[in-house]
This record gives structure tokens, C-alpha cells and sequence, in this order.
């Protein structure tokens, strides 16, 4: 068997300069790519492919030949501008299957709008979601960020109207000219749950902290696991819901949480589904017994699966891959 692994910052060059504002997703991105490969190359009889860090920027047909010869082929990119939908419609025609989520699936769960309204429709809490700049009325503290970013990137708690003129000024330094929402804030504890999904439904790994940042930008400095066993059993309650209204998931997706002070989940929210690996599996494949590239693609198949064994004691790993034992 042959995989080709994809990461598109890495195979891009996109933020590999330590000073450029994307660096910090070109890290995790590199993180990513070199665990999950490593984790295939483990499985017996298969080959791994994957473009390694490079000046030069992998072109299309290069990226369209590598998936034509390959069973499999994992793209792991930003869902911002479809280069998520867009990678993957390259990889739908040729010979390898796409160890990820369906069109429609990327294109809803891509959408935070979008998003926002189906989760609405099918009754799964989220925060209230509008596609309008914030007013100096609103009830702040709001969130406002990009309909389709990854990354936090752009991404502003507002803690009144006067911090909109240093949102702005950000949002011009970072030249971001897409289109923005503003949601509620909703205070709680970050959290992640994320799912193995396919044919045969979806298995929902061990729940994680999200490390964020407190300067008001939500930028992901890590995670730890498994969350105490009365947040976890809450953070998958609603992550089951979040994923199980969104119809053609396969493969890895990540469903960002947020878990509020009462104990009875009334104040839990879900805040997005990531289509695609996320840096929460560094931490994940330090807590597995089970090799999870191997599990992915089990589900990816469908028909009967293992589940998961996992690892007793707690981890905590880093936006570069690093994983340190608790």
C-alpha cells in the first residue's frame, strides 16, 4: 500500500521564515505531516510519500502525480480560501481514495456562517453567529474573525467598541481582506474532541485541553489530555452531536469546544469542526496504544474496526510536535 501525505504549508513554503505571521501555522503543519507519516510507515507493508520542507513551491501536476500513484492520500492544509476543498477536488480524479471528508462535508464545515446556522437548524448548541461587522451597541465582549480562516488567524476578542480601531489595524498589517463574522463570546474552558470517522460511524478519541493564548487573539499554544472524567464525558456529548448532523466526514476532523461553569453541560458550546488532522494528534498518538494512522484508515474502509487502547497518565504537547509525559 502507498500513502501520500500532503501538508500544504510545508510543500508550499508558507511561513517557514520564524518572523513571518504564519510560521506559527507552517509549525504546526510540519508537526503534523512528519507524525502522521511516521505513524503509516509503521504499518506493515506500506509506503509513505510526503514533500519535505522546500524553497520551491510543489506545483499541481507534481502534487496530482504523487496522488495518482498512491492508494491513499491524506491533504492536510488551511480551510481558509478552499485550499482545503480545492487540494482535495485535485486528488477525487485520480486513482488514490481521499483519506478525508466529502465535498459538501469540507464545504459546510469550511464555512463558519454556514456552520453557525446548521448547528442552529439541528439544535446543537453553538454561539449566536452574524455575518456583519461588530457596532458600537453590541453586547461585548464579542468575537470577530474570518468566515473561513484556520489558525486563529485574525481572530479578535472584542472586550468593548474601542478595541474594533486595533482589530482593524491588525487586520490590515496581516492584509486580510476576507470576510469577517462576529459571535458571542461565550467564557469557559477551551477544549477538542476528535473523531476517527467513516462508513462504520464515528469513534470519538481521548477529549483535550486547548491552550490559548490570553491576549485576547486565541492563538493555540498547545494541548493537554485526557480532560477529568466529568468534562470529558461532556465534551464528547456534544461533540457527538456537533459531527453527527454533518453528514460525509471521514477520516480525522477536530471539533473545537467550549465547556462552561455549569455542571450540567447547559453552557457547553460548539465552536467549529476542523475537516482535517489537527495538532491535537501529536498528543493523541502519545497517548495510543493503538497506531491511529492505522485506525484512521480502518474507518476510512468501513466494515468492522478495533477500537482504540489508550495509554494511562496525562500528556501535554506543543504547537512543534513535542510531547511531554505529565
Amino acid at each position: 500500500m502507498r500513502v501520500f501525505v500532503y501538508e500544504h504549508m510545508t510543500a508550499q513554503g508558507i511561513g517557514r521564515d520564524p518572523d513571518s505571521p504564519e510560521h506559527p501555522m507552517y509549525r504546526e503543519g510540519r508537526a503534523m505531516r512528519d507524525a502522521v507519516a511516521e505513524d503509516f510507515r509503521k504499518l506493515p507493508g506500506t509506503e509513505v510519500f510526503a514533500f519535505a520542507d522546500s524553497d520551491a513551491p510543489v506545483d499541481t501536476y507534481t502534487f496530482s502525480d504523487a496522488a495518482n500513484n498512491a492508494d491513499w492520500s491524506l491533504v492536510i492544509a488551511p480551510e481558509g480560501g478552499d485550499t482545503l476543498h480545492d487540494l482535495a477536488a485535485e486528488v477525487w480524479p485520480t486513482s488514490s481514495r481521499f483519506l478525508g471528508p466529502t465535498a459538501d462535508a469540507i464545504k459546510l464545515t469550511s464555512n463558519k456562517l454556514v456552520l453557525a446556522d446548521h448547528w442552529y437548524n439541528e439544535d446543537v448548541p453553538t454561539p449566536e453567529t452574524w455575518a456583519r461587522e461588530p457596532a458600537p451597541r453590541d453586547p461585548f465582549p464579542m468575537v470577530w474573525k474570518p468566515r473561513d480562516g484556520a489558525g486563529s488567524h485574525a481572530t479578535f476578542r472584542l472586550r468593548s467598541a474601542t478595541d474594533l480601531r486595533t482589530a482593524r489595524e491588525r487586520l490590515e498589517e496581516a492584509n486580510h481582506t476576507g470576510p469577517m463574522i462576529l459571535q458571542e463570546y461565550v467564557a469557559g474552558t477551551a477544549a477538542s474532541v476528535a473523531f476517527l470517522c467513516g462508513p462504520g460511524g464515528y469513534e470519538p478519541l481521548l477529549p483535550a485541553y486547548q491552550l490559548l493564548s490570553d491576549d485576547d487573539r486565541f492563538k493555540f499554544l498547545g494541548g493537554e489530555l485526557p480532560l477529568p472524567a466529568d468534562l470529558a464525558g461532556r465534551a464528547t456529548k456534544l461533540a457527538r452531536r456537533a459531527v453527527n448532523c454533518v453528514p460525509g466526514l471521514v477520516g480525522y476532523v477536530g471539533v473545537d469546544l467550549v465547556l462552561g461553569d455549569a455542571a450540567d453541560g447547559s453552557r457547553d458550546y460548539a465552536i467549529e469542526i476542523n475537516p482535517r488532522l489537527t495538532t491535537s494528534y501529536v498528543g493523541l498518538r502519545a497517548a495510543a496504544e493503538t497506531n491511529l494512522a492505522g485506525a484512521m484508515l480502518q474507518a476510512a474502509r468501513g466494515g468492522e474496526r478495533t477500537p482504540v487502547a489508550w495509554k494511562p497518565g496525562r500528556f501535554r504537547y506543543e504547537p512543534d510536535g513535542s510531547v511531554q509525559s505529565l
